[in-house]
């Protein structure tokens, strides 16, 4: 029988299920740092009930499950094209320096959190400015390691084709709701990524 203090924790699907989000969004949150969360001996992740009482009178954004699963789909490919032969050889790869690779692969996920924050709020232009923000830092790791701008853009490109390839993906394996849905959805992140891309093409321009 588990004691006391065993059952003040919980795992990721029932954390989930008290939340009423996908298991994906918890997994987000605990990787972010905006829940907390320990590890058993097996690896798995537990959560405290109290920590989870906190997030349920805190939460104002409970996201869609098809958004969760498609960013989580976008990282899960990110991951598999790193120290891939084809990403290995791309002549813009090759140019960054290892400290770069680095920090534009956990950009990759604070890109990513920061469509799911701008859909999440009904994609108002305001929040924009975390998209040119992402951009420019983007640029400035680029130019600081020499790369041209055509070189920074086919590696913007090789990450953007991830996001929108998870957002087709899904909507072929789980039909919409409605086409509106799904169409304003792609719409939403479309713009979010365009405005990195200009961002990016400013900041190459200023330099």
């Amino acid at each position: 029988m588990a004691n006391g203090k065993d059952s003040e924790w919980v795992g990721l699907r029932r954390a989930a299920e008290i939340l009423g989000v996908h298991p994906a969004t918890v997994r987000n949150w605990a990787d972010s740092g905006k829940l907390p969360y320990r590890r058993t001996a097996g690896k798995h992740r537990r959560f405290k009930l109290s920590d989870l009482a906190d997030q349920v009178d805190a939460q104002t954004d409970i996201q869609p499950i098809e958004l969760q699963v498609i960013i989580q789909n976008a990282l899960g490919q990110t991951r598999m094209q790193v120290g891939s032969e084809r990403l290995a050889t791309a002549p813009w790869y090759e140019a960054m320096s290892e400290e770069a690779k680095q920090h534009l692969r956990e950009q990759g996920r604070r890109v990513l959190e920061a469509i799911r924050s701008y859909v999440a709020a009904g994609a108002p232009d305001a929040s924009l400015a975390a998209a040119i923000t992402l951009g420019k830092d983007y640029a400035a790791w680029l130019i600081a390691d020499g790369l041209s701008l055509p070189q920074a853009m086919r590696g913007f490109y090789f990450f953007s084709d991830f996001v929108l390839n998870s957002i087709l993906t899904w909507s072929e394996l789980s039909p919409p709701k409605s086409s509106s849905e799904w169409s304003t959805l792609l719409r939403q992140v479309t713009t979010f990524m365009n405005a990195i891309q200009l961002s990016i093409v400013e900041y190459y321009e200023e330099d």
